[in-house]
């Protein structure tokens, strides 16, 4: 049996390099080529399969794009269950500017799902048998699908008696947590966007966050917060941790390596406070690598020991 099962409605292949300059009109030259399976919820199965946990990943493919998107996966040992759509999964492209230190992100609409399209991954989870003890939803929803679609997946999880945990934005953000979910995983942008505040320091973000566990949109509250670091916020408690000193290469998918590893060692029976360590370290621990490399079980186990965590 899996404990653990993602949902991703927008996946994609991640094509990434690093040029010396970034200018305009000139050819760029790249100095080097990678593609990476992506999307939110791929990622988190990813990184809870490096860590050496074992997750599920559930997924549309279209095209030549899905066909490379399952084959990456499957030579990482990810179990998929996908369904195909009539449009082509899409690419995102990374390049990194080596003489500045920066990094661009082009990120790429992806295909439009129609209502049998995007009802069909309702219908997959529905019939998962056994069903998982912890279902993860993470990334953006694609054109067609419509706002509630992760309230709905929420109203499956808990007629199986599971538990689901939530990365999304903006009105798909909102309309799961008016329906109530075990867990989201805000940044401050997506913590504006969600409760229509703008606190001015960490601590005021953690009352924002506790607000909403005592309105019932989440039992718990991860926020990220950048230069401000983390929180784990439930009714009873409150665990904060500083950023970890580190120069950072890529910020690609240093959220979804955050949620697997608080998501795995929750499954796994480890207290929040565990739990949150070891997720912070895999968020950082991402930082170091380029394009959707995510994190590097050594560098978590070696960051692990330097997150500090404050209790309120």
């Amino acid at each position: 049996m899996t404990d653990i099962v993602t949902i991703t409605l927008n996946p994609a292949v991640d094509l990434s390099t690093a040029v010396d300059e970034v200018l305009p009109v000139a050819k760029l030259r790249g100095k080097s080529q990678r593609r990476d399976p992506g999307g939110g919820g791929i990622n988190v199965a990813r990184v809870i399969k490096r860590l050496g946990g074992d997750a599920r990943a559930i997924y549309p493919v279209g095209g030549a794009i899905g066909t490379l998107l399952r084959q990456l996966l499957d030579e990482e040992g990810i179990t998929s269950h996908t369904w195909t759509i009539a449009g082509e999964t899409r690419e995102d492209f990374f390049v990194d500017e080596i003489s500045a230190g920066r990094q661009y992100r082009f990120i790429l609409p992806g295909p439009r799902l129609d209502e049998i399209e995007w009802k069909e991954c309702l219908k997959l989870v529905a019939e998962i048998e056994p069903f998982p003890r912890f279902l993860v939803a993470s990334g953006s929803l694609p054109d067609g699908v419509p706002d509630d679609f992760h309230a709905q997946i929420a109203r499956i999880v808990k007629q199986r008696g599971a538990r689901m945990m939530l990365d999304t934005s903006g009105p798909a953000l909102a309309a799961a947590a008016a329906e109530g979910v075990d867990l989201i995983k805000p940044n401050l942008r997506e913590m504006r966007e969600l409760t229509g505040s703008e606190p001015s320091d960490a601590y005021a973000w953690e009352v924002a966050a506790k607000e909403l566990v005592e309105k019932g949109k989440a039992s718990i509250v991860a926020l990220t917060m950048g230069h401000h670091g983390a929180a784990l916020v439930t009714r009873d408690q409150v665990l904060r941790a500083p950023p970890i000193p580190i120069t950072p290469r890529s910020a690609v998918g240093a959220g979804d390596s955050f949620l697997a590893a608080l998501v795995w060692r929750l499954a796994s029976g480890a207290s929040r406070a565990d739990a949150f360590r070891l997720a912070v370290a895999a968020g950082a621990a991402t930082l170091l690598h380029p394009g959707t490399e995510l994190c590097r079980p050594d560098d978590v186990a070696r960051l692990a020991d330097q997150v500090t965590i404050e209790t309120a």
